[in-house]
């Protein structure tokens, strides 16, 4: 059976090969009744746009770069998963690269070079960029940032409310009955906005619920990686003051390299000490015990990223730029609950 054509789609809805055209391209300009006509028959048919043909004919690549810092974070590796998926749905093809955090990689990732046209839009998680190198890009591809920043940008920006979240977070350890609550991962330097946003979030928690803070209890990282949580909690349960009775981790692996020294001590966990994460990594809802985290919404990141890069590249590429807010929730399982 020979592959279905615009021209067979037409004959099947008794419509022009332009309506068709039109219908597939996603143009408004098409009454309802004729939409319905053409969507019925590209249904019955299986027709399938080329889509290589149609981004030559709009002068576009078909492909879109995401660049996350670290592909072997699990949490930049689910969302990922999540960015391809909802772009295949609109006909893209992501391109993936990672930067390792390091600034003259993110530099040169928003500045574009030579590379730049290869890509119809770039969709970056950047650690390291200041607003000096956003103020600076002058390459005309649509940019989404992903994360978080304290000062604006003139980039389209997706992220989840980080304070709030990191708030919600802490006062669940209060709510439990902990009075004791460390943190891990707070990160007071230029680059570290989503840290600085948690910690944040942390010191409000106390505040609202007129809890003494103990700021030695604010453990500062480089990096989130199992071995830097693992090493954070050992220097907590040596702390000069005694240990602390429940810590907010800022990440899953912080908080799961955390639980590791607490049961290597022969700590338990939630009973002496409880834990929560940040992300909701699959890992974690499997580790033993299983691990309380505030959950973001990764799908709708994934698709209000996708929908703002689509944006830029159609009728919509003059609107000011927007901050988009994705939702979380708190998962809470055994690592606080018992």
């Amino acid at each position: 059976m020979s592959t279905p054509r615009l021209r067979d789609v037409a004959e099947r809805a008794g419509v022009s090969i332009r309506t068709v055209s039109n219908v597939v391209n996603g143009y408004a300009r098409v009454s309802e009744e004729r939409r319905a006509r053409v969507e019925a028959a590209v249904a019955e048919l299986g027709y399938q746009p080329n889509l290589m043909a149609r981004n030559l004919r709009r002068g576009r690549t078909g492909l879109i770069a995401l660049v996350v810092p670290e592909l072997d974070v699990p949490y930049f590796a689910e969302l990922t998963r999540a960015i391809i998926t909802k772009a295949r749905q609109q006909g893209y093809t992501v391109v993936v690269d990672q930067t390792d955090g390091e600034p003259d990689r993110e530099r040169e990732i928003v500045m574009g070079g030579a590379m730049a046209a290869m890509f119809d839009g770039v969709i970056l998680s950047p650690l390291a960029l200041s607003q000096t190198d956003l103020a600076r890009r002058d390459n005309s591809r649509p940019l989404v940032l992903l994360g978080e920043r304290i000062a604006e940008s003139p980039y389209d920006h997706v992220a989840i409310d980080n304070v709030a979240a990191a708030r919600a977070a802490t006062e669940h350890l209060f709510d439990i009955g902990r009075s004791r609550v460390a943190a891990i991962g707070d990160q007071p330097w230029e680059g570290g906005e989503t840290a600085q946003l948690r910690t944040a979030g942390f010191r409000l928690a106390h505040e609202a619920r007129r809890r003494r803070l103990d700021e030695s209890l604010i453990v500062t990282n480089r990096r989130f990686h199992h071995a830097d949580g693992a090493e954070a909690m050992a220097a907590l349960l040596d702390h000069p003051k005694g240990p602390p009775d429940a810590v907010f981790c800022y990440n899953d692996l912080l908080a799961l390299g955390a639980i590791r020294t607490l049961l290597s001590r022969g700590v338990r966990v939630p009973e002496d000490v409880a834990v929560v994460g940040f992300d909701d990594i699959e890992t974690g809802r499997y580790n033993t015990p299983s691990l309380t985290t505030v959950s973001p919404d990764k799908s709708t990141i994934a698709w209000l990223a996708i929908d703002r890069l689509i944006a830029r590249l159609g009728e919509r590429a003059d609107d000011e730029p927007t901050e988009l807010w994705a939702p979380y929730e708190l998962a809470i399982r055994e690592s606080t609950a018992g």
